[in-house]
């Protein structure tokens, strides 16, 4: 055998081995696993920043079939009928590359957003597109500037890449302190990323702050912002960074198919950005090679089916009504989002309270920050909700 399978095989125990972590936080990808970066406590949990943790329960692996699935953002609502009916009907070609129709995707996507097709970059969801930004940015190190508490996908990949992440504390609005960021920001600094809405925190940046802040920034250096839960808001469009991309300014806006189009499993995403920066992510990926040839198609179903988009909306927002209203009931003080998700700070030690809810069939997620422990939960069915709810007043007695 030669020295090269067996150090090929070597590779691929040792890959095999990170992938446990993986699946501990939904939110960092197997791809980004093996050069993680986060530290873990005494306990097992999570530290992103001293500032920042994740509790991990002790069954984040379990195969047990839970009632309320509510920790990773899915749309409880979707894929939509016209994307599940182009999923099937395509699903007997999904031998064949789909190069044609994905250019269909992409000039439906353009028109949408008011760019032109040069301006569209696909990828098998918006974290792929953030991953491999990060490694394009930082393959020789620099920083990136983020808020603190962010979605950490593009983060700890530019730190395993060898960057410094440079967290700026939210304001105490809950908005980007867009003024300390670009303070941040020196000669190292190669890349400012801001997700707008905020994960894991759910709150939203004004926009004509933010607009101002990358037309003036980028003129420094490139900002990245991840807009996957822009779309839950009623005047989403009015709200969106991607009229500088039309400018030409040094931005790239993430949005993605698994939120309000309920395609999470489907895996399609996209980014917005110059044909500089295109041409600089076309020396490491080919984008859409990494979509199927029927995911293709219920994407293009997806974006014609406006109705379902609307109604994904409008029942995201009674869930999101009644989850807000009901904690205020509680006793609780939750954070008012403008996501699919909501958060709450508790009085119990994170990790006891996440084995408790799954004691009783019930996930969440569970940080600590801003010096509180706080509960994660995603909007599910309206039935999902108060199942929650009536969950939480047994756990947080």
């Amino acid at each position: 055998m030669s020295q090269s399978i067996i150090n090929r095989r070597a590779y691929l125990r040792s890959s095999a081995l990170g992938l446990g972590a993986a699946f501990i936080a939904p939110h960092i990808g197997i791809s980004e696993s093996r050069f993680r970066q986060s530290k873990l406590d005494s306990h097992g949990n999570f530290i992103y920043s001293p500032f920042y943790k994740e509790y991990i329960p002790k069954r984040w692996n379990s195969a047990e079939v839970l009632s309320a699935k509510l920790n990773a953002n899915e749309n409880p609502h979707g894929p939509s009928p016209k994307a599940l009916e182009a999923l099937t009907s395509n699903a007997t070609k999904a031998n064949r590359y789909a190069w044609r129709e994905l250019y269909d995707l992409m000039d439906k996507i353009a028109d949408y957003e008011g760019v032109q097709l040069e301006n569209v970059l696909m990828g098998p969801g918006s974290s792929d597109i953030l991953e491999k930004t990060a490694m394009l940015y930082f393959t020789n190190g620099g920083n990136v500037v983020s808020a603190d508490p962010a979605y950490m996908s593009l983060v700890k990949v530019a730190q395993a890449m060898g960057a410094e992440w440079k967290g700026v504390p939210l304001k105490d609005d809950w908005s980007h302190d867009l003024d300390a960021m670009e303070a941040a920001i020196d000669e190292q600094t190669k890349l400012v990323y801001i997700c707008n809405p905020n994960n894991p925190t759910g709150t939203i940046t004004d926009a004509s702050k933010l607009r101002d802040f990358c037309s003036r920034v980028s003129q420094r250096v490139t900002v990245f912002v991840d807009e996957a839960y822009l779309d839950f808001l009623d005047d989403s469009m009015a709200k969106s960074m991607v009229g500088l991309v039309a400018e030409g300014k040094d931005i790239i806006v993430a949005r993605t198919f698994s939120k309000i189009h309920g395609m999470a499993g489907v895996r399609v995403g996209y980014a917005l950005t110059n044909e500089k920066n295109i041409e600089m992510f076309k020396s490491i990926t080919r984008g859409g090679m990494g979509i199927s040839y029927p995911s293709v198609h219920a994407a293009i179903a997806s974006m014609d089916d406006t109705d379902f988009l609307d109604k994904s909306r409008t029942l995201n927002t009674a869930s999101r009504d009644y989850t807000y209203k009901t904690l205020m009931d509680l006793g609780h003080k939750p954070v008012p989002s403008h996501t699919s998700f909501m958060i709450f700070p508790i009085e119990m030690n994170g990790k006891t309270f996440l084995e408790k809810m799954y004691d009783l069939q019930v996930a969440v997620r569970s940080f600590e920050f801003m010096n509180k422990t706080w509960c994660r939960v995603s909007m599910g069915t309206m039935d999902e909700m108060e199942l929650f709810t009536s969950t939480l007043s047994k756990v947080l007695v």
